[in-house]
């Protein structure tokens, strides 16, 4: 079981502002992660290839090919209110 001081550690670590009812649901579920986590070191993986995906996909995009350019028309017409051709977006403060 992991503590509450060690909770409220990896909270302010995280940034995280939690109420004492939250640090004790939290403890008891990361707990739960590590136990897990345990389970799993027990195993026998010495046969098992490591694997970022398990369903064998290579690349599954498109062929990145140069293509001519969008007309500036054509990139405007999806714009809600374009300005002078240009996007308008809201400005920022």
């Amino acid at each position: 079981m992991i503590s509450e001081e060690q909770v409220r550690h990896v909270a302010n670590l995280a940034r995280l502002g939690l109420t004492d009812e939250e640090i004790g649901r939290i403890g008891g579920q990361l707990g739960a992660i590590l136990e897990s986590i345990d389970k799993i070191g027990e195993l026998d993986l010495a046969d098992v290839p490591p694997t970022a995906n398990p369903l064998h996909l290579t690349n599954v995009l498109r062929p990145d090919e140069p293509r001519g350019e969008l007309p500036r028309e054509e990139a405007l017409s999806v714009a809600p209110d374009p300005v002078d051709a240009l996007f308008a977006v809201p400005r920022i403060d």
